[in-house]
């Protein structure tokens, strides 16, 4: 297992959980603060603004999040709901109407009056609608990635910690050579879930993955009812691309923004973690004409990196001609709601070279073969 950040500790555990040796590499430890899954929150969402063969996964992740937590006793996913605005006529929308109710999926659509009454603290321009998703929840990221790795070691995984992997490549006679600054190791098959590293990692990889810089702002509610309802997570499609969570401890409502917003990563060992007072002029202006009721003056800022691919579907199953390699890539900032569901995939493809489920349209060859 190369990297062992959100995907990697859940392919771990799932690996372990069948009886496999599984042998984990990170350059730094799970729940570390220089991947994509900082900032103490994200978002499961069970609806989806895009392709609906999205929704088995999510059906499986969302089972193998309670699982999680029912092997490792941590509270690591709380049910808060979650909302998705946007244009009503827009195409992502309609498609997350329908497709929502095609799959039964537990839901109901708010119009701007009726988002106005149950959860004032959000703005809905004229047009736009909001969908409730009962499903939806607040995950810890940090603490799942901490949970999984731990589960999986519990289970028998080694994992070394603060290990940097420098090359991959096929061994002669089958399986994968994996050097590291202490050595060479040979095993029989290389998950790697690399994360900003994966191009350094993998350079003949058949599509791209784009590394960029993201920003998590945090804000305080000037008014103390901000909360009431349950204050659901929340994603906008329009007219600001955007998402956010209310903080585990109540004070403050973590909010980003889209890739459209985000820096690209030449090198992401020289991540640029300063936040200019220029990079925060979207996020007032969302909160000006949306969220009038949050302070637009950041009480904390973080920076982190993120893999994007131009199709916006991340890479998932064999590198092309290896079939001792599997890849888990580019998730495009949507998929850690994903990851037991990931997890368990890689350890299909690692153990039996294929997978029952549905990921043909996430080939890295970008066809449908797995």
């Amino acid at each position: 297992m190369i990297g062992a950040g959100s995907m990697g500790s859940q392919a771990m555990w799932r690996l372990a959980a069948r009886g496999a040796e599984v042998i984990g590499y990170d350059r730094y430890a799970p729940g570390h603060d220089r991947g994509a899954a900082g900032g103490e929150t994200r978002i499961f969402r069970a609806v989806h603004l895009g392709d609906p063969g999205y929704i088995p996964l999510l059906r499986l992740a969302d089972r193998m999040w309670d699982r999680l937590q029912r092997e490792t006793g941590l509270p690591l996913r709380r049910r808060s709901g979650c909302l998705v605005m946007g244009e009503a006529a827009a195409p992502s929308m309609r498609l997350l109407v329908d497709s929502s109710t095609t799959h039964r999926l537990d839901h109901e659509v708010l119009d701007r009056e009726e988002l106005a009454r149950r959860y004032p603290q959000h703005r809905l321009p004229d047009g736009h609608i909001a969908v409730l998703d009962r499903l939806g929840a607040v995950i810890r990221p940090e603490a799942s990635i901490q949970a999984a790795a731990a589960r999986a070691e519990q289970l028998g995984a080694r994992l070394h910690r603060y290990t940097t992997v420098r090359e991959i490549a096929p061994a002669p006679g089958g399986g994968v050579r994996v050097v590291t600054d202490q050595g060479t190791d040979h095993v029989d098959a290389a998950v790697v879930t690399a994360g900003p590293w994966i191009n350094t990692l993998l350079p003949d990889l058949p599509r791209t993955v784009d590394i960029r810089r993201l920003i998590s702002s945090w804000h305080i509610p000037t008014r103390d009812d901000w909360f009431a309802g349950g204050a659901p997570a929340f994603v906008r499609s329009t007219p600001h691309d955007c998402y956010g969570l209310p903080s585990p401890d109540g004070i403050s409502v973590k909010l980003g923004l889209s890739l459209a917003r985000y820096l690209p990563v030449p090198d992401p060992e020289r991540l640029d973690r300063t936040v200019r007072p220029e990079e925060l002029a979207t996020f007032r202006e969302l909160i000006g004409e949306l969220m009038p009721d949050l302070n637009p003056d950041p009480i904390r800022l973080s920076v982190y990196m993120e893999g994007y691919t131009e199709s916006g579907n991340p890479l998932v199953g064999h590198l092309p001609g290896e079939d001792d390699i599997i890849v888990l890539a580019g998730f495009s900032g949507s998929g850690f709601k994903l990851s037991p569901a990931m997890g368990e995939i890689a350890a299909d493809l690692a153990l039996d070279g294929t997978t029952d489920h549905p990921i043909g349209f996430l080939s890295p060859a970008g066809t449908s073969a797995v």
